[in-house]
């Protein structure tokens, strides 16, 4: 039963229009990066304050309930309310603030480092960001991302700056023809089918797994456990070291392919004065890793 002296936990409701979103319960902790049962239980939180169920799990998933359908666009509501508030609040004050999302396997501690050592007194903060969730950018709930192009922006949407390059290298199990390898080419793996991209791209992704038939599949970490099955081979930047981690995987260089390029993306005509800095730190402290 709601206790109408208890205030709305903005928390839970994001955690709602995640698994809104995803129409999943364990998709849903893997975005938000909290157990499966954690987030049951502040789904049942968030039900119980309200007084109603919002969420039916099935077979498939979840599906939202009549509730849950009415809730879910004043929670969308809410949440930019409150950002919008956020904002606001921070641009009145005019304090130096720049939140930096990254993605997947990229480290950006040194650039991050070197902007607070220029800035000591900005509030920095950094956002972990799944491949899926670049959106955060145009939602402003990061002023700049650093990621491995191509992304899905438009381009009068975002200012991209490159940032370095990184030649590429096949992951393949333990016992694979190709694992002994001093290097493979690009022309060796033409014939070879790609998984489907998470979006339309004629250039090549960040991250591409070959293989006959290979199903379509979200996480990195299920992406590994493919090529460590036999399945498929992985093509990857070097910089990605999360395959060494798994001794049944083998890295082999890889000539002729595109390099992977890693860009600093920002809003067009943001005026954030601490996006320019962010943009000398980086140029000044990363540099593409060698294999």
């Amino acid at each position: 039963m709601n206790d109408p002296g208890q205030d709305l936990d903005l928390r839970l409701v994001r955690y709602f229009t995640v698994v809104a979103a995803h129409r999943h319960f364990g998709r849903a902790a893997a975005d938000l990066h909290v157990a499966q049962p954690a987030l049951s239980r502040q789904i049942q939180r968030l039900e119980k304050h309200l007084g109603t169920r919002l969420l039916d799990r099935t077979p498939r998933g979840a599906r939202l309930t009549p509730a849950g359908e009415e809730f879910l666009p004043w929670a969308e509501a809410l949440l930019r309310a409150a950002r919008q508030a956020e904002r606001a609040v921070r641009e009145t004050a005019g304090a130096a603030r720049l939140a930096v999302g990254y993605v997947e396997d990229l480290v950006i501690t040194d650039a991050v480092r070197e902007l607070r050592s220029r800035h000591p007194h900005a509030e920095i903060v950094t956002r972990y960001l799944n491949c899926r969730d670049v959106g955060a950018l145009t939602e402003h709930r990061i002023d700049a991302l650093i990621a491995r192009a191509p992304l899905p922006f438009a381009e009068d949407e975002v200012s991209t700056v490159p940032l370095y390059e990184e030649p590429r290298m096949l992951v393949v199990p333990r016992g694979h023809p190709l694992a002994a390898r001093a290097s493979v080419t690009a022309d060796e793996l033409a014939g070879e089918e790609a998984m489907p991209c998470a979006f339309e791209t004629e250039d090549w992704t960040s991250y591409r797994i070959l293989g006959a038939s290979v199903p379509a599949i979200e996480t990195y970490e299920d992406k590994l456990e493919l090529v460590a099955s036999g399945r498929a081979i992985g093509v990857l930047p070097i910089g990605d070291r999360r395959s060494s981690l798994r001794p049944d995987l083998v890295t082999v260089p890889l000539e002729g392919a595109p390099p992977s390029q890693v860009v600093l993306v920002s809003r067009k005509d943001d005026p954030n004065p601490m996006i320019d800095a962010l943009r000398a730190a980086a140029g000044a402290a990363l540099t593409a890793p060698t294999l």
